[in-house]
């Protein structure tokens, strides 16, 4: 784990979110229809990206090949994020979930959908869906690309980008702004916890924000 991710194990979608606004870079944010599959999981780290496609030539095993393969190229200490241009299967499973699990993978994100939700909650891996079904990948869909630029909704993604997704939504922080992100997002969250004092010892809000300046 980098120093960087331990840092933003500390942080929230929303305070990350608030910096990047600020900075000049709103449009960093996911898809709201993309939900934590366990909502008490969070995920932070290094991006790793993955595309793929519908493919209705290839076979059962081709395909299986192909999905094992993609479990084995995503880095350990990242979080994948796949476009899988896809509106009709699961793009995460039981199985797989433990596999990347298993090699240290921090968690998965997927504009697409999910299946064996109920063990994906009991295993405790950061799985992130747009939608949920029973229907699989086997003979119907194939990886394109890995660590290749990617789009969700109006977000391009990148490897080596980093995110941060938790109960409210995901963000996602352009590698080049990332330290300075993080560095920022702490004082944000020192200065909330002044606002929260404030508040506490019996200032109304507004003056609160007046003597921190952030609400």
């Amino acid at each position: 784990m980098t120093d960087l991710t331990a840092q933003l194990e500390a942080c929230y979608s929303g305070a990350v979110y608030d910096v990047l606004r600020d900075l000049g870079h709103a449009n960093c944010v996911l898809p709201r229809t993309i939900l934590a599959v366990d909502p008490d999981t969070s995920v932070c780290g290094r991006v790793f990206t993955i595309r793929g496609r519908p493919d209705d030539t290839v076979d059962a095993h081709q395909s299986l090949l192909a999905w094992t393969e993609l479990l084995t190229v995503v880095p350990k200490d990242h979080v994948a994020i796949c476009q899988p241009q896809d509106d009709v299967r699961a793009l995460m499973g039981e199985l797989s979930a433990e596999a990347l699990q298993s090699r240290g993978v921090r968690g998965y994100i997927v504009d697409g959908g999910s299946r064996d939700n109920a063990f994906i909650r009991k295993l405790g891996f950061p799985v992130f869906a747009r939608f949920r079904t029973p229907r699989d990948i086997v003979a119907a869909w194939v990886p394109e690309a890995y660590g290749e630029p990617i789009t969700i909704g109006q977000v391009r993604i990148a490897t080596g980008d980093w995110v941060v997704a938790d109960i409210d939504g995901i963000v996602v922080i352009p590698a080049a702004l990332a330290d300075e992100t993080v560095t920022k997002v702490e004082t944000v969250m020192r200065q909330e916890n002044l606002v929260r004092k404030a508040i506490l010892d019996g200032a109304s809000p507004q003056e609160a924000y007046l003597r921190h300046g952030k609400f």
